[in-house]
């Protein structure tokens, strides 16, 4: 995941400043709030959620690829 670091926020400036949160996710699409400066939080918006969590079709069939590829010799044996 590619972080923009305009969109990074300290832990401390969001509880103080939660506006300033939910005005970089109308702005730029997500807000990364840090945790002893660490990427700990990501802030995204609601109706962007769902498109975020499915994976696409190319996604699922290349892990599906890779996958078989890594266990053919198991795959090959239960086939018998």
């Amino acid at each position: 995941m590619t972080i923009d670091t305009n969109t990074m926020i300290s832990i401390t400036e969001a509880n103080q400043n939660f506006s300033k949160v939910t005005k970089l996710v109308d702005e730029k699409g997500t807000a990364v709030i840090l945790k002893n400066n660490i990427p700990r939080y990501l802030v995204i918006d609601f109706s962007k959620a769902d498109s975020n969590a499915l994976a696409s079709d190319e996604d699922v069939l290349s892990v599906s690829k890779r996958l078989m590829e890594q266990n053919k010799e198991a795959y090959e044996i239960l086939a018998k």
